[in-house]
């Protein structure tokens, strides 16, 4: 198991590019549909905290799931498996650095798979969204973030995710403890 969980992520670090956001497809595609580690409900909850908690999150999905597959060794596998292709491509990019980003192929490729990864990151985006369980609550929340990153972005204001994780948390703890009151109220 753990050396199918280093070469899994290894596969999966070195043939998704444009970072963790980008590889949520495919880790998804590996582990949910092909080796089914977990499900697409868990693997979402699991994106949550990922993105949520201080690191990169493909690292983060990797240490989790290698974790819940093999404990300590597995979680270091799979961590390894992922961060191994990134860091060796990056220490052969920065050897010949100047000459690589001159050359015109090179940055037409670039160009290529950023439209790409723009793909990627829009792909996972709305397997995530088909998966969450709708609810008013959840649409709501939904919209509101996506209204006010464009709003956001309109107005070009610099707003950090993480605010906008938290304010996502707040909504999420106050909407639990409305409807738990209500609930009780009406079984009164």
């Amino acid at each position: 198991m753990i050396i199918t969980l280093f070469l899994t992520f290894f596969k999966i670090g070195l043939f998704t590019f444009g970072g963790g956001y980008a590889m949520i497809s495919h880790i998804r595609e590996e582990i949910v549909e092909k080796k089914q580690w977990t499900d697409s409900n868990e693997l979402s909850d699991i994106i949550a905290v990922a993105e949520s908690t201080p690191g990169p999150i493909a690292i983060n999905l990797a240490t989790y799931i290698g974790y819940k597959k093999a404990g300590f060794f597995g979680a270091l596998a799979a961590t390894a498996g992922v961060i191994v292709p990134a860091f060796a491509i990056i220490l052969c990019i920065s050897l010949f650095l100047d000459g690589f980003m001159e050359n015109k192929y090179v940055s037409y490729a670039f160009e290529g798979i950023k439209c790409a990864v723009a793909f990627l990151i829009l792909k996972a985006g709305i397997e995530m969204y088909i998966q969450l369980k709708k609810n008013l609550f959840t649409v709501a929340v939904f919209f509101s973030v996506l209204a006010a990153l464009a709003i956001l972005d309109f107005f070009s204001v610099s707003f950090g995710s993480v605010l906008f994780i938290a304010l996502g948390g707040i909504a999420g703890i106050t909407f639990f403890i409305v409807s738990s009151r209500l609930k009780g109220s009406k079984n009164d």
